[in-house]
This record gives structure tokens, sequence and C-alpha cells, in this order.
């Protein structure tokens, strides 16, 4: 009866040391820390069916796989990175597309980026005739933290526009400005001044990410955007960054940044 019992508890040793699965990670996530665009990103790529899993398509969003599986986007193995981390700040020129490639055949932000650097995504976007700060990263998770609207990571703007701005349309912008898709979150106005006949520079702060959101806000306010510049995203400053050049983000500002969009995420939930 001893020898049975000791072939019981050999037994349930060996049972308790095989049952270890490795948990699934959603499939978006595992592109993210792939190095190879943000998690938001990775959902739009999976849905228009360019990802696929063990060269098979995965167009729906909620799978979940292993760490390992064989990841292809538009037939390129996405591999994983190595360790190293980028946050760089882009300068980006006018006339810049502010993706990584363009089926048109327009210049992109990806020529301005040394190979060095390997794969990197920008995080945000500025439309074509827009200029300014833009973050390059590797890091999948960042990008997502940073893009989120929970987090209501603040960027600001220099814009010139056409005609000269009245206080109601101040005011309007402090409160929200009602567009096609709903009312603007308020904005901040910091700096109003004249810059030659007939055109205002004003310098203004959202944190809402919408495509050419602050264009169609002065559009609905009947003035002309004839230049906008961004100069900041939260604490990160364009500074003196000579356009079409990147420069290293201070580590402390990253961890400054991560801890800014955690607190707003956290108080949201509140």
């Amino acid at each position: 009866m001893a020898t049975g019992l000791n072939y019981s508890i050999i037994f349930l040793l060996i049972q308790e040391e095989v049952i270890t699965v490795e948990e699934e990670i959603r499939l978006q996530k595992l592109i993210a820390d792939r190095g190879y665009c943000s998690r938001r990103k990775a959902e739009e790529l999976i849905v228009s069916g360019a990802v696929k899993v063990n060269d098979v398509i995965v167009n729906k969003l909620g799978a979940k796989f292993s760490s390992d599986v064989k990841i292809t986007i538009y037939d390129e193995e996405v591999t994983t990175p190595k360790d190293i981390k980028y946050y760089l700040a882009l300068n980006k020129p006018l006339g810049v597309i502010s993706t990584m490639q363009d089926d048109r055949g327009r210049r992109t932000i990806a020529e301005l980026i040394p190979p060095k650097y390997g794969r990197l995504f920008p995080i945000g976007r500025l439309d074509i005739n827009s200029s300014g700060l833009i973050i390059l990263t590797n890091d999948g998770e960042f990008a997502n933290l940073i893009m989120h609207p929970s987090s209501e990571i603040e960027k600001t703007y220099e814009v010139i526009i056409k005609g000269i701005i009245s206080n109601n349309d101040l005011n309007a912008l402090r409160k929200g400005i009602m567009l096609e898709a709903g009312l603007t979150a308020p904005a901040k106005i910091s700096l109003v001044e004249s810059c030659g006949r007939d055109k205002t520079r004003i310098r203004i702060s959202i944190h809402e990410g919408k495509n050419r959101e602050i264009r169609r806000m002065m559009q609905a306010l009947n003035h002309e955007v004839l230049s906008l510049n961004r100069i900041s995203i939260d604490i990160l400053e364009l500074g003196d960054l000579e356009r079409g050049k990147l420069r290293a983000i201070p580590e402390k500002v990253i961890y400054k940044m991560k801890e800014t969009a955690l607190k707003k995420r956290e108080k949201k939930r509140l």
C-alpha cells in the first residue's frame, strides 16, 4: 500500500508540472508588441484583411493567439523586434504624408528616418498641408496609451488664419464648435495676435485627435487656415528642431507623458 501511495504522489507531481498553458493574446496587441504599429492601426489592418496568422487571413477583431505565431501583413512577416525601444521627435515638413507608406507615391515620413532605427511608426498624424511635431516609436503600448481618447493628451498648434478673429469666435472655440460629427471638446486659446493685413495668429490646444479638426473648426467660423504647425504634445515641445529633422526624446519626458496619460484615464474611471 505504501508503494501505491508513493506512485500516486509522483503522478500528482508530474500532473502539476504538465498543466502549464501559455495565455493567448489578442492579435492587435501581438502586432503592436512586435513594433509594427499601434494597436488602433493594427485593428484597422486586421479588419481590412491585410493580416495573416500562420498564412491564414484573420479579419475579425478579438481573435487570440500564442505569442510565437507567424504574422504577416501585406505578405511581409512581422517579427519580434529587439528589446531597444526608440522614442523620436520629428518636425514634419509641409508636403510630406505622416504615414510610413503611400499607395499614391507621395513622399512619406519614412524617407526621413535613418535605417538604423528599423521599423518605427507615428503616434497620431498631421495632414499633408500641416507641419510640426510628430512622435515616432516602435513601442506599441506607449503609442496606444498616448493616442487613446481617454488619455486626453493635449496638443498645441500655432495657426494662422485669414481674417480677424472676433471675441465671439474665440468664446465659441473655448466652449466647443458644432461640427457634422458633433460638438468638439473645449479648446484652450493661449495667444491671439495680428500678423499682417487681414491675418491672425492664434495658439490653440486640443486633446481630441479627429481628422483635420482645427481646419474644420475654423471653417465653421468662416476662417480659412493659411498655416498650421503643431508645437507641442503634452510636455514635449518642438522647440528649435529643424524641419525634416529628428531628435531623441529624453526618457524622463516619456515617463512623465505615460504618468499623465494613466492619471487621466484613471480619473475618468472614477
